[in-house]
């Protein structure tokens, strides 16, 4: 029996356990792929599926439903892959190890995938009901979109009939999306110089940080992990003579860092110094971070004297300075809606290799003219000290549509279940609807999803008892004619 056999309801939960078990990071979503085509075609299914590993299945309408448009469900096959310190589990290789504590699933050291695997869980299982009375269902499953909405980009929906999009790639219940930020990848590349010197070397690690969702959570004030290890260096060159061996940070651009490491090497009058100035600089960031980041500590260990191969000076100065000047975190709110983040970044990634600084950034906004400036300052910066920037994934917002059927179907059937209102939502992250706006003539979407927390990190934890009301809640809106 699967570890999440007795959850209810069942059929959701047994598809979203199969999912859990087939690797699909981003870029590997193959054998995900596959399988949601094999189920396809054991159910009878229209199914297409690309060169990329995108799929869409087909499933005509029930008997009554014929004349009813069809309804676009829509979801992701990929996850953004994080694991916790000594987590041995290969994301190519290895399914996810669940557990349930309490009305969570969670995985063991790893994050869960409940973003977005639930959305196709929910797909396949109303794909394969022999009693849920529906019309024409459209689902279309992306590949790569947690690194910059690949998949959506480029996708064929020429088999496509309808124009209504129910995206199942939303984090709370009782939201209905209807709008999002754009975006892109903003990649950074700063040529360094290498010297040998002596000295003691160190190393220096950032760690505890809650890190979360780029887009999500970057309104949370909570502390980037690159970004307090920059301010660290900063405050070590001012002070005593050290250099930089090794450098690096984060692991995806679009999760804000939990952790950053550094190998230093100082000069030994000054390695007492040096280890008070950390201790300093520990204390004040976290009383700065004492409510966000109760855990943050900044750690270091003496390796000893050593000879190795470090950043020049000129180098040194060049990458602390890139680190400290460049922006970072909520740049502007929206004036038109309280609340929202209206343009952001997130250094998700720093890793110095060979002779070159890397830096990749997570850049949103929902004003496309604020995110080309801010793409724009960061290369003007960038290119000042003598590095280069270039762009990938870009898409665009969503923007809210005035007349949704769709949304007010959604908002009447939530009215009828519940008693009560459901939030209408407009939010700082990036889904797909944006794309697919593009390529679908007079698009009506929603997006919705069942509670999860902790996306994007290893402390990842779906709802059961919200995906048992999500579940309901969206069959009963199909069931509308």
């Amino acid at each position: 029996m699967g570890v999440l056999s007795n959850l209810e309801p069942a059929e959701v939960f047994q598809y979203f356990e199969e999912i859990c078990k087939i690797p699909h990071p981003s870029y590997k979503e193959k054998k995900l792929s596959d399988y949601c085509v094999a189920f396809a075609q054991a159910q009878g299914l229209e199914v297409h599926q690309d060169d990329l590993g995108n799929v869409i299945i087909i499933k005509e309408a029930t008997a009554g439903y014929e004349t009813v448009e069809p309804l676009i469900i829509q979801g992701h096959l990929d996850m953004v892959c994080e694991k916790e310190p000594g987590c041995q589990l290969d994301f190519e290789k290895d399914g996810l190890c669940l557990s349930v504590e309490g009305d969570y699933i969670t995985a063991q050291g790893t994050t869960l995938g409940g973003d977005d695997g639930i959305a196709v869980a929910m797909a396949m299982a109303i794909l394969a009901s022999d009693t849920l009375a529906h019309p024409r269902i459209e689902a279309v499953f992306t590949v790569s979109e947690e690194v910059g909405m690949e998949g959506a980009a480029s996708i064929d929906l020429s088999p496509l009939k309808g124009h209504k999009v129910l995206n199942l790639d939303s984090e709370e219940e009782g939201f209905l999306l209807t709008s999002c930020a754009g975006g892109c990848r903003a990649n950074i590349t700063l040529p360094v110089s290498f010297e040998t010197r002596q000295g003691i070397l160190y190393d220096v690690s950032v760690s505890g940080l809650t890190g979360g969702h780029s887009g999500v959570e970057i309104d949370k004030g909570r502390a980037n992990a690159n970004l307090v290890m920059g301010r660290l260096l900063m405050t070590l060159e001012s002070a005593v003579d050290c250099s930089v061996v090794s450098l690096s940070g984060g692991l995806k651009d679009n999760a804000i860092p939990r952790e950053a490491a550094a190998t230093l090497l100082v000069a030994e009058q000054d390695a007492d110094r040096m280890e008070a100035l950390i201790r300093e600089t520990e204390k004040a960031i976290q009383c700065e971070y004492a409510v966000t980041e109760p855990s943050l500590q900044i750690g270091f260990a003496n390796k000893g004297a050593d000879t190795a191969e470090a950043l020049s000076a000129a180098s040194r100065r060049k990458v602390i300075t890139l680190l400290n000047l460049l922006p970072g975190g909520i740049q502007s709110m929206s004036a038109n809606i309280k609340g929202l983040v209206e343009t952001s970044l997130n250094l998700g990634i720093l890793v110095l290799h060979g002779k070159e600084l890397e830096m990749h950034y997570a850049v949103r906004s929902s004003v496309q003219s604020a995110k080309e400036f801010l793409v724009e300052k960061l290369q003007n910066l960038t290119e000042m000290l003598g590095g280069s920037l270039t762009t990938e994934g870009n898409y665009p917002a969503w923007e809210y549509r005035q007349d949704s059927v769709l949304r007010e179907t959604m908002v009447r059937v939530y009215r009828e279940m519940y008693g009560k209102e459901p939030v209408i939502q407009a939010i700082h992250a990036g889904v797909e609807c944006g794309l697919l706006a593009g390529k679908i003539e007079d698009m009506d979407a929603v997006s919705i999803g069942p509670d999860m927390v902790g996306i994007h990190t290893t402390e990842e934890k779906l709802s059961i008892s919200s995906t048992k009301r999500v579940w309901e809640y969206v069959t009963e809106v199909i069931r509308q004619k």
